[in-house]
Parts: C-alpha cells; structure tokens; sequence
C-alpha cells in the first residue's frame, strides 16, 4: 500500500489546548462569584464584551492571515486573555476599555508574531498595559465593594455606568473609588504612615483590604485545584509568592511605616490572578524547571520595586511583561545538562 506524504502546514491539533483553557476556566470560577459578590454583576457585561471581541479580532486576524478560523478559534486559548483582562480593570469601567485591551491584545500581543506558540509577551498583561498607560483615569476608578460604598448595583445600574458614564440620580463619588494600594502610595506621598492609610474607609479585617482579599483568596483556591490536577508547575507560584512576601515581611521589618506587611501585599490587587493564572502561561515564560523559578522570583522582585518605587501602585503587568524579555536569557543558562556530559 502506497502511503501520501504531505507538507505543512498541517492541521491544527487544539485537543489539548481546549482542555487546558477549560479547567482554567472552571479553576476561576470561585473568584468569578467571589468578584461578583464583592463588586457586583459589571464583569459579566464586561466578560460578555471581551469574548464578543475575541470571536470578532480573532476570526478578522485569521482570516488576513489565510488560516482557517476552525480549529484555531476553538482551541479556546483567547479566553485565558479575557481572563486575565477583565480581571484587572475595573467593573464598571467604560465599554470601550475592555474592547481596546482585548484588541491589543489579540493583535499586538499574539497574531503579530505568528499565532499561539510565537507570542514572546503575555496577551493579556500587553493589553491591560496598553490601557493603564493610556486611559490611567479610567482604570484608576474601581467600583467599591457595596458594603463600603452603602450603594448595590443592579444590573440596569452596571450596564448604565459601563455604556452611558453615569447612573440617574446617582453620583459616581459615592460608589467608585481608588484601590487599596492606590490608597497606600497616595497616603505616603501626603505623609500618612501604611498603618494610616490601612485605618482609610477601604479596609477592614485587620488592615486587609476588604473585597481584594477574599478574590485573591478565591483566586488561590483555584491556583491550587490547577496545581492539583498538575495543569501549572509548582515553582511559577511558588517563586513570584515567595519572592513578593520575602521582601515585603523585610522591609516591613526594617519600616513598617513605610512598607506595607507581607499579608498586604500578597492578598492586594491581582497578586494570586497573576501567580495562578497569568504567569504561568507555558508560552511567554521559561521552559525549564529552574528556569521557572528564576522568571516567577524575578516578577516577584520587580513587582515589590514597582509598587514601593514606581509610578504606578501594583506593577504586576509590567513586571512579567520586563521578565518576558528576559525569559531567552534564563532559558540559555538553565538548561539541563545532556545526559551523558561530563
């Protein structure tokens, strides 16, 4: 029997993409409710218009680069972009933010370099740094949690904020507001101590910022269901957390006024979303075991320098997208030797 040989491009195998993006999917469920909860239904619109772009940039990128839309789009893959996306900006954000950061994204961040695989920075961090640096006024404003604010948004009142800018008879003062580590930085550079700043209407359950701690806990619910089920490597969270916690529980050590604890800032902004669910993408980061270890520790670093020293008050994207460059360099030295090799 004659056997046909053919020649790439081959068709595309997205069985073990779609299973993967899935059970990330379902591991961030908890902080999905969790945000809900806490800050009410605005990220299920946003979610809704992030997948509508996703299914919109994709299909229009695909298409430009003569590759077939099926299976590329069902590999499911664009949703961990979405994930980390709508997680970072705020709730009720307007509804062109989410729309630009998954634009970005998807164009910039993955199609650019040739699809899956090539993409040398993470999508999703690209996106969001992408907004951050361009629209800071808009990404500054978080919807408070309702038990601070005094106000429960519906539905109706989300979907207002998000496509209209304003809620009837309703100011947007009494229910947005800086996040907790915007509070810290703005509370130091007005000569307040973080213990000060801590004591602010923002936070609650002994200096832990209400709202933020239960999502990064939901959050490391789901890390450690991924990490259970061997779907993430073990030294990407352990890496970034310890490196983020060594140096604030040293520092906090040394001036406690200055420095926020180790609890803070490990269970502020979106530290356990990036340990669990965004550095981790086998892609953009290291492909070998110590290698990992070094790229998380690094983000973790970089991440503390940021916060403490930069401009902006959680570094998270900048920091992984600076250790993205790096990840060629970390690869080089780290791999393991040729069995055999004296």
């Amino acid at each position: 029997m004659s056997q046909r040989l053919t020649t790439s491009p081959f068709l595309h195998n997205n069985s073990s993409v779609q299973k993967l993006m899935l059970q990330i999917q379902l591991a961030a469920l908890p902080a999905l409710l969790t945000h809900i909860y806490f800050f009410g239904l605005g990220i299920t619109i946003q979610w809704t218009l992030a997948v509508l772009t996703l299914l919109v940039v994709e299909t229009t990128m695909l298409k430009l680069r003569n590759r077939p839309v099926m299976p590329y789009l069902s590999d499911l893959s664009g949703l961990i972009t979405v994930t980390g996306i709508v997680f970072c900006i705020p709730p009720e954000s307007p509804w062109w933010l989410v729309v630009s950061a998954v634009t970005f994204a998807l164009i910039f961040g993955k199609h650019l370099y040739g699809g899956l695989g090539y993409n040398p920075f993470n999508p999703a961090m690209l996106g969001y740094a992408f907004v951050l640096i361009s629209f800071p006024a808009e990404i500054s404003h978080w919807t408070l949690p309702s038990t601070l604010s005094g106000h429960t948004l519906s539905f109706i009142d989300s979907f207002h904020l998000i496509f209209y800018g304003h809620i009837p008879s309703l100011s947007l003062d009494q229910i947005t507001g800086a996040t907790p580590l915007d509070a810290i930085k703005t509370g130091l550079t007005m000569g307040k101590s973080v213990t000060d700043s801590l004591q602010s209407h923002l936070f609650y359950l002994d200096a832990l910022p209400y709202g933020w701690t239960e999502l990064n806990i939901a959050f490391l619910v789901g890390g450690l269901y991924l990490l259970s089920r061997n779907y993430i490597r073990w030294q990407y969270p352990v890496g970034f957390l310890l490196a983020l916690g060594g140096m604030s529980a040293i520092f906090h050590a040394i001036d406690p006024n200055t420095y926020a604890s180790a609890s803070v800032n490990l269970f502020s902004g979106g530290v356990m979303l990036a340990a669990f669910f965004i550095i981790t993408d086998p892609v953009t980061s290291s492909t070998t075991p110590k290698g990992r270890f070094i790229f998380a520790f690094g983000i973790g670093v970089l991440v503390f320098i940021i916060r403490n020293w930069g401009a902006f008050p959680d570094g998270i994207a900048f920091a992984i997208l600076l250790m993205n460059l790096c990840v060629p360099l970390i690869d080089q030295y780290t791999k393991p030797r040729v069995m055999g090799y004296k």
